[in-house]
Formats: C-alpha cells, structure tokens, sequence
C-alpha cells in the first residue's frame, strides 16, 4: 500500500503542465518588456480555482518584478485562454502572479559565499615566505 497522498502527483503534474504551456505562450505574446522573465513553477489549488504562478527576473530587481507581475497581470486572460485550450482542464485556474523569492535566497547564498571566497581566498592563496623566516621551531 502506497504512503503518498491521493491528488499530490496529479496537482505537481499538473502545474509542470501549465508551466511549460505558460513559457511557450510568454514566448509567442511577443511583447519585449517579458523577453526577460522565466516561469519558474506554478502551483494549482486542490479544486482548479487558482494557479499561483512564479516568475523571475534577470536582474532580480525588485521594481522590475512589480513591473513584470502588472504585464503578465495584462495578458491573464490570453494566457488562461493558452491554458484552456492546451490542457484540456474541465476548468480553468485563475492565474495569480509572484516573483520567485526562492531566486532571490539563491542569489543571497552565492553573494555570501563569494564573499567567504574572497576572504579565505587572500590569505590561503598567499606564496609562502620567501626569506625563510618562517615561524620559529
């Protein structure tokens, strides 16, 4: 007997589904203002009525996401529409946009370990003492 939770598979299934139908359909809209911005998952409640989609950003700059959640806001319906047609769902979540904060903790770690980098890095990759005056034994 199976441990996993009745409709978990279904729901991830399915929001990988409208992820990759919402990136081709960000492609074809042609507006340059979203060249930039990837979908990076979506999430579907339990009844169909709402799909939390996760977008982010080149930069990670927190204007250009707001200014990215207004477009992507415009062209819902366009994008429900892509959605309905190519999933086949006999109904139809309501798209809500988010920027992705799990890229912004990503780009945090990366700043923080470059930072380390650069510490460790000044003093564990000097030569070594070249006059021989190396500590005393």
């Amino acid at each position: 007997m199976s441990t996993r939770r009745r409709g978990f598979e279904r729901g991830d299934r399915l929001g990988e589904l409208l992820r990759e139908i919402l990136a081709e359909e960000l492609a074809r809209i042609g507006d340059d203002r979203l060249a930039f911005v990837t979908i990076t998952g979506v999430e579907v409640d339990r009844d169909l009525a709402y799909a939390d989609v996760y977008f982010s950003t080149v930069d990670l700059d927190h204007e250009t996401e707001a200014a990215a959640a207004g477009i992507l806001g415009r062209h819902r319906r366009r994008l429900q529409s892509a959605v309905g047609r190519q999933a086949r769902l006999r109904r139809v979540p309501s798209l809500r946009f988010h920027p992705d904060e799990g890229m912004h903790a990503g780009a945090r770690v990366e700043e923080i370990l470059r930072s380390l980098r650069g510490e460790d890095g000044g003093e564990s990759e000097s030569p070594p003492d070249s006059a021989g005056e190396g500590p005393a034994r």
